[in-house]
């Protein structure tokens, strides 16, 4: 029996779509934005190729009508999202892919230039949403140059409505109009190819490294590597924050693609500004085990750092063993990894580490952390148990014994070790 086929919009929208008053619970949006991106992976399928949904019971859609379920399911999930607890992005994240969609399906269906212009315009003004934007990029091809004149046209109208700011204002201006302004001259300036206007529109006034990165990436978009290398690395260096560090793995990046003879040098550099493991990992690899010494003099005054960097680059537990000792290391989760590294050279010792982790993570009364305590005595023994003689069994179980008289009014601990059959 053959089984008919269903519309394209009568197998998405559903699934976009909701009528439910519960999406204010964080639970409830979470079930509702899983559904939209099913419906989003449909409409993705027939974008790029609409005879594969026939194996899904899905009609093989017209461009037109992809276009105009792509375009009902983008302003769907805009109400859904006006009205849902949407911590989580999980419905944000099906409502960009929708944005995402909505260009390449205007594009195949040929969508009237001058309409699809103003709609692209007055999507920045819904009364729903305001923090979604639209790329003109993006949506070239399907508006040609009659939509995009016309586009321009609005968007220099709307800038004329602006009052200049005034400079004796004590609280910066908000008026979504200029920020609709300022996207699109962006925008409009890679569409372009204009580097200066790059630079002014992105750059602003230079105050923050994150505003040098956005050049940069801007001038990535066009091709313009060398200056965007360029751009990247002065972000890297405006200051030591975490735009800037943010920034520094953008230049690495490019660095990688295009130059990678420089890689050595700014791995360098990318260390002596933010000394960490990873750092010192990444010199290592681009320029051999000659910097290791180099590295670990850097992280000396780190000691987290220079231990997790003996023991993941180096791979030597023993040298990181004396250095969490000799530095005093207070990172509890590093003992732990280094504790486990260091159980087949001295088990005793690795397990004296252990134990004293787990009496720690017991110091506070809370029933919640006893069973995965109890769980990692139970593996802390049967590891004692299989290292030779019995020093590291007796550690274990006398730590176990210290901890049952030290919370024998803690019911529910003693339990758990009861029911874990620990002595």
């Amino acid at each position: 029996m053959r089984l008919e086929l269903i519309p394209l919009a009568d197998a998405v929208l559903p699934l976009i779509r909701s009528t439910s008053r519960d999406l204010w619970r964080y639970s409830a949006a979470n079930d509702q934005g899983y559904r939209m991106h099913h419906g989003v992976e449909f409409l993705e399928r027939a974008v790029a190729d609409p005879a594969a949904l026939v194996a899904q019971g899905i009609q093989a859609p017209t461009p037109r009508q992809v276009y105009t379920v792509v375009h009902k399911a983008l302003a769907s999930s805009i109400r859904v999202i006006a009205r849902a607890d949407d911590s989580s992005g999980i419905i944000g994240d099906a409502c960009q892919r929708l944005i995402d969609l909505h260009p390449r399906a205007a594009a195949q269906a040929g969508v009237p230039r001058a309409k699809l212009a103003d709609w692209v315009y007055e999507f920045h003004f819904d009364d729903e949403v305001d923090y979604f934007v639209l790329d003109p990029v993006a949506y070239a091809p399907a508006l040609g140059d009659e939509g995009l004149t016309r586009l321009r046209g609005r968007i220099d109208a709307l800038r004329a409505q602006i009052a200049p700011a005034d400079p004796d204002d004590r609280f910066p201006r908000s008026d979504h109009r200029e920020f609709v302004v300022q996207w699109f001259d962006k925008r409009f300036a890679v569409l372009d190819r204009d580097v200066q206007a790059i630079i002014r529109t992105h750059l602003k006034d230079g105050r923050v490294a994150a505003w040098h990165e956005d050049v940069a990436e801007a001038l990535e978009e066009i091709g313009e590597i060398d200056l965007a290398i360029a751009w990247a690395e002065r972000a890297s260096s405006f200051d030591r924050g975490h735009q800037s560090q943010r920034a520094a793995e953008r230049w690495w990046r490019l660095l990688g693609e295009h130059r990678p003879l420089d890689l050595p040098a700014a791995a360098r550099t990318i260390l002596e500004r933010w000394p960490s493991a990873g750092s010192g990992a990444r010199l290592v690899a681009v320029a051999g085990n000659g910097m290791v010494d180099d590295v670990q003099t850097t992280l000396e005054s780190r000691p987290a750092e220079l231990v997790r960097f003996q023991l993941d680059t180096m791979r030597n537990p023993a040298l990181a063993w004396g250095t969490a000792h000799r530095l005093a290391l207070s990172d509890d989760g590093l003992w732990a990894d280094l504790a486990r590294a260091y159980l087949p050279l001295d088990p005793v010792a690795a397990i004296e580490v252990q134990v004293r982790l787990v009496a720690i993570s017991l110091q506070v009364a809370d029933t919640r952390r006893y069973r995965p305590a109890v769980r990692e005595l139970v593996n802390i023994r049967m590891s004692a148990i299989a290292a030779e003689g019995t020093a590291a069994r007796a550690v274990v179980d006398g730590a176990i014994s210290d901890l049952r008289e030290r919370y024998r009014r803690r019911p529910s601990l003693i339990d758990a070790l009861d029911r874990a059959k620990l002595p």
